[in-house]
């Protein structure tokens, strides 16, 4: 299994695809902190951030699970079986904590207050939800299930913005709570309905994965 993430993610790395997102990346926190984070905000600012980078870790996902050829695929299949499938999911959120680790470090960099341990924590846990929410939508619109590259590009961003307006409307617990965590974050309620939103932030990333899972076994 191991050797399997380790592959896909040299394999990415090598065909310098590894590259696109990161360049999609850095204009966006530039953007995010073109002026510093003013104290008081910290915890508001981390959660603009994992809301908005959600297409890109789920175009990292999405690109990685894709640099592997079909032939190369078939053969890790018929070797490793169902580890395949896992060693694609687990090379794609190790890239994206990769890149959600550049934008911590950016947030980081930018607050002109101290920040405390614990909006620390909550900025990360912020990005993991992210991250796991792009990698979902990152796995649902790969090569495997959506043959065609603008097929794929056009759902992505469409299920990126379906999540948005859901999150903002009264079935918002119907998808990742993007809104939510903005909404909150901004009017302090964020630490006291962490529980919540993570289980709704990670409930519908499961759902998507296992809806991927399932795809996969008839669309190798």
């Amino acid at each position: 299994m191991i050797a399997l993430v380790r592959f896909r993610i040299a394999g990415y790395a090598r065909s310098h695809r590894a590259l696109q997102p990161l360049i999609g990346l850095l204009p966006l926190l530039a953007i995010l902190y073109a002026t510093p984070v003013p104290p008081g905000q910290e915890i508001g600012a981390a959660a603009d951030s994992a809301g908005i980078l959600i297409p890109v870790f789920a175009w990292a996902a999405r690109g990685l699970l894709d640099s592997e050829p079909d032939e190369q695929r078939m053969i890790s299949i018929v070797a490793a079986g169902r580890a395949e499938l896992v060693s694609g999911l687990l090379a794609a959120f190790a890239y994206d904590l990769v890149l959600a680790a550049v934008s911590e470090v950016a947030l980081l960099t930018r607050l002109a207050g101290s920040p405390t341990a614990g909006q620390v924590a909550l900025g990360v846990a912020l990005h993991l939800f992210s991250v796991v929410a792009g990698v979902a939508l990152g796995a649902l619109t790969s090569r495997p299930i959506l043959p065609s590259p603008a097929v794929s590009t056009i759902v992505l961003i469409a299920g990126y913005i379906a999540t948005l307006m859901v999150s903002a409307s009264s079935v918002h617990w119907l998808s990742v709570p993007v809104m939510t965590w903005m909404r909150d974050a901004h009017h302090g309620l964020l630490e006291s309905r962490l529980p919540w939103l993570a289980a709704e932030s990670l409930l519908w990333p499961a759902v998507g994965l296992a809806a991927y899972a399932w795809l996969r076994r008839t669309r190798p």
